[in-house]
């Protein structure tokens, strides 16, 4: 059994190797702008090899050369939309880094940065544009949703989480997958639907692979603000709620700076990572039930996508030695 899992990992990094390299010259076929090209240098990709994941699975790998030449045009347009997102995330969070480089807005100023994002979504559009009407609707809905996740990121940002929300009775980790859900979650679950629509698949597994896309993306999530709290970044809007979660909502959020919170979060290290690692298996495990459906059809990419969420997650977990 061991050995069987030990090939499919192979199996999916060669996979995921060959699929970033393809993408990567896709974009140089289709994108000639010099900014556009800059900001979109660095980028992992998971969204886009997900989407291709998705498509060779739903078609059992035997498309056609032009057909898998759409599909990839169709990774471009999610490329541009995710870091048209980072360029705009970067100028609300004051980020002065992106993908180790300077961030665009502190390299070519805060009005550039706002427009060439807007560009990018625009070409990334009108791309979606090509692949038919479902298609671009699904790009505006996913485009509408993220806004929506950033708004309310925002919201909770300057105000924190109401009273309500804080009570004893709240599972602390709804309200936070879903700020999660719209900022993150959104485009994974869009992706995945992408790559089945353009495997013209029927509405039913577009929803399995929405859901599918949309469970990872949370977990990665999970796992990247893991990483960044193990790593000594204090995230108040998340940590002060996980604080009151373990000291049974006995911390006043109105008198903790940030010194006391580093400090508290230092003292329940243990505990608040026990409570992200179970939220992210949580999500992991349904991806992986969700991907051995009957209905999707039946391959080698089919183990490749059951493979997939928990091998994306612990390449993040590494970072921090740990593994689910």
């Amino acid at each position: 059994m061991k050995k069987q899992s030990s090939n499919n990992s192979k199996n999916l990094e060669r996979f995921i190797e060959e699929t970033k390299k393809d993408i990567e010259e896709k974009i140089r076929e289709m994108i000639t702008d010099k900014e556009i090209l800059s900001i979109l240098e660095g980028g992992k990709r998971l969204r886009s090899i997900l989407a291709n994941l998705t498509f060779k699975t739903c078609k059992k790998g035997k498309d056609t050369i032009n057909h898998y030449q759409q599909a990839l045009e169709g990774e471009v347009v999610i490329e541009l939309a995710h870091a048209a997102s980072l360029v705009h995330d970067d100028i609300i969070d004051n980020d002065k880094k992106r993908r180790g480089k300077t961030s665009f807005h502190i390299k070519n100023g805060v009005a550039n940065a706002i427009l060439t994002g807007h560009k990018m979504l625009v070409m990334g559009f009108n791309i979606a544009l090509k692949h038919g009407k479902e298609w671009a609707k699904l790009y505006v809905n996913s485009w509408d949703n993220v806004i929506n996740g950033e708004l309310n990121e925002v919201e909770i940002n300057k105000n924190g989480f109401s009273k309500k929300e804080l009570s004893s009775k709240t599972k602390i980790f709804d309200i936070y997958n879903k700020i999660i859900d719209f900022k993150t979650a959104e485009l994974f679950a869009s992706a995945c639907k992408a790559g089945a629509l353009e495997a013209n698949m029927s509405e039913d597994i577009l929803k399995i692979f929405s859901d599918y896309g949309r469970e990872i993306g949370i977990a990665y999530q999970l796992a990247d603000d893991l990483v960044d709290l193990e790593n000594g970044e204090i995230i108040e809007s998340v940590i002060v709620p996980l604080l009151n979660k373990v000291n049974n909502n006995s911390i006043k959020m109105s008198s903790m700076n940030k010194r006391d919170i580093k400090k508290k979060y230092k003292k329940n290290k243990d505990e608040i990572r026990k409570l992200y690692l179970e939220e992210i298996n949580k999500h992991v495990k349904t991806a992986e039930k969700l991907s051995r459906k009957k209905s999707i059809p039946v391959s080698s990419y089919k183990k490749l996508l059951e493979e997939f969420p928990r091998f994306i997650i612990n390449e993040m977990l590494k970072k921090i030695d740990i593994a689910i």
